[in-house]
């Protein structure tokens, strides 16, 4: 998954943040002067920031819902995002508590994942693992099906079942080799700090994510 994350949590803030600034530009009655511009606030608790630097914009809280997004890193599927807190900067954003939930599409993980491996849904919340290798001279199709979790930030992919479509005595033999390859142990990478992988769970059209963090912040 490695920069898919990144790719779409920096996509969706921007989508956030520039509906949040049309809806309240929105908001503001027909032909009434803007209100002037204040230089303190009561920094209450969640509240505004006690003051804002020229060009600087703040947002209580912001919600995206999209069944599709598209980012140069990838596609995701029903993508749900809320954060509260978001301050947008000339140097970038930075929101205070965020959560983002999406769908990354089996094809598009085992881009990321490399090595010539498909993933797939497997049932019971089992994920898919199919690979072609070479293991002590032989060419071999290894196939397994594993539980999905979130482990330190990472995605894995612990493979219960390995099948190398051989007689079980060579599989047997080889298993330990093949299991090797069918374990997926891959550090989501790129993410902003304050901002990891907390959740993945397998549905019928790819891996389905849950990201948390707070004081989250993205570089312009």
């Amino acid at each position: 998954m490695r920069n898919f994350l990144l790719g779409l949590l920096a996509g969706v803030l921007v989508v956030v943040v520039g509906t949040g600034v049309l809806v309240l530009s929105a908001s503001q009655p027909t032909g009434a002067a803007p209100p002037a511009p204040q230089q303190s606030a009561p920094a209450l608790p969640g509240g505004p920031p006690a003051s804002l630097r020229k060009g600087e914009t703040w947002l209580q809280s912001v919600d995206l819902d999209s069944p599709s997004v598209l980012t140069s890193e990838g596609p995701f599927q029903d993508v749900r995002a809320s954060g509260t807190d978001v301050l947008v900067t000339a140097q970038g954003l930075r929101v205070g508590r965020l959560r983002l939930e999406a769908t990354l599409p089996f094809a598009a993980a085992a881009q990321q994942v490399d090595g010539g491996v498909e993933l797939y849904a497997a049932g019971a919340g089992r994920a898919g693992v199919r690979r072609e290798a070479s293991l002590f001279g032989r060419q071999v199709t290894v196939r397994a099906t594993g539980t999905v979790s979130a482990v330190d930030g990472q995605l894995v992919i612990e493979p219960e079942t390995v099948d190398l479509g051989g007689p079980d005595l060579v599989d047997s033999a080889l298993s330990a080799a093949a299991r090797r390859l069918v374990t997926i142990r891959h550090t989501v990478e790129g993410l902003p700090d304050g901002m990891r992988l907390v959740r993945v769970t397998v549905t019928d059209n790819g891996f389905r994510a849950l990201l948390e963090g707070s004081n989250v912040a993205l570089a312009s």
